[in-house]
């Protein structure tokens, strides 16, 4: 009877925990609610009834994509009222935007997230056909602005998995007032020639990592604007592009500045830029600070290192004015390899606030086979360890 007991009991805990687990993660299939993989037929509703469902659940939940084309227009996945602790978007095909640039051109996003928590997408290619956009912008027409495909603003604990963003109208992923996001395995791929298509861009935003990477596009690889932190950036190949840049910052007198940046083990092949700082020349209480670049790898690169402390392009909004922002404590550590100028470092630091505190430590950069030869206007620091080019810092 004992032994009759306990297998009921046994019976009744496994049926329980079996049920708790099968209850513990919900699954939506867009297919089910009605997405088609034709890549013709609006599946926009189907992809926001599957996110209200996951939000509502209030249990771990996953939104599947299976394989195929899925047209989707702009969509907003709202988070304010989500009672999910963490929702998975798991891709398999992929997510296409109108061809007619202007369904989408002028919304500012192709598929925002918006105050969401615990947000993982993985796999899966987002397609935004950009390139009738480019074309347009191009020619000198009045265009539309273009839309950046793949959004976060003011969320957390975000994972991006193996993510794939192809032909965005304009930046290809935004981290905007967010914290702890984590970009893994991510592909970007645009035309060296494709205006202001910016892989990942990162602005106002604490604790984010990118790593294992590779991105191809026409503008930086990896941009960081104001009010940023705590960023990790490891392995990631960039080229064809404009290199990782802090900046543009200094754009408006009160201005939150950048700090503790690290790039690492980063390869940049016939790149604009390698790593850059630009800032406007303009009035400025911003700063960029505690900033490490190392082991880092130039294939012809036309500006390996360069901070630009004078950018006013076409000389509007900012001619006869110099930079406020505060540029200090940054170092250059175990970088070679070759420069597509004969310039591989140039540090062209503001007269009203000089670069203070750079670090050079094993830079070896050649042009043509030579020591490549590097530029410094008001820029203070030191040398240490192998330098070709030769240091022109003060001390």
């Amino acid at each position: 009877m004992a032994s009759l007991v306990s297998f009921l009991a046994c019976h009744f805990l496994f049926t329980i925990f079996q049920c708790s687990s099968l209850a513990s993660n919900v699954n939506y299939n867009v297919q089910t609610l009605g997405a088609k993989p034709d890549g013709k037929t609006d599946s926009t509703k189907a992809f926001l009834s599957a996110w209200n469902s996951a939000c509502a659940s209030g249990q771990p939940a996953t939104i599947y994509v299976p394989p195929g084309r899925f047209l989707l227009g702009t969509a907003t996945f709202a988070g304010q009222s989500c009672k999910n602790p963490a929702i998975t978007i798991h891709i398999d095909g992929t997510l296409v935007a109108p061809s007619n640039y202007n369904v989408i051109g002028n919304s500012g996003t192709w598929i925002n997230f918006e105050s969401v928590t615990g947000v993982s997408i993985i796999g899966g290619t987002l397609d935004a056909q950009g390139a009738n956009l480019w074309s347009c912008k191009n020619s000198g027409k009045s265009c539309p602005t273009g839309a950046t495909t793949l959004a976060f603003y003011n969320s957390k604990n975000i994972m991006i998995n193996g993510l794939s963003s192809i032909n965005s109208q304009k930046f290809h992923i935004l981290v905007y007032g967010s914290q702890n996001a984590k970009l893994v395995g991510v592909k970007v791929s645009a035309p060296g020639n494709s205006p202001n298509t910016d892989g990942i861009h990162v602005e106002k935003s604490l604790g984010v990592t990118i790593m294992n990477s590779k991105i191809g596009t026409g503008d930086d690889c990896v941009s960081i604007g104001p009010g940023s932190s705590n960023l990790w950036i490891e392995n990631v190949a960039c080229g064809p592009g404009h290199g990782i840049s802090i900046g543009s910052l200094g754009w408006v007198l009160q201005e939150p500045g950048v700090q503790n940046v690290k790039v690492k083990s980063a390869t940049f092949t016939g790149t604009q830029n390698g790593v850059r700082v630009k800032t406007w020349a303009r009035p400025s209480k911003g700063f960029v600070k505690y900033v490490l670049f190392q082991h880092l790898v130039m294939v012809n690169v036309e500006n390996p290192i360069i901070v630009d402390q004078n950018y006013c392009p076409d000389g509007h909004n900012c001619p006869d004015q110099v930079s406020g922002v505060k540029i200090s404590d940054i170092t250059y550590q175990d970088i070679h390899g070759s420069s597509a100028t004969e310039i591989a470092m140039k540090f062209d630091c503001s007269k009203g606030n000089p670069c203070n505190d750079i670090n050079l430590e094993d830079v070896k950069l050649t042009y043509k086979n030579e020591p490549a030869h590097s530029s410094c206007i008001n820029a203070d620091g030191k040398a240490s360890g192998l330098l070709q080019p030769n240091n022109c810092l003060y001390n």
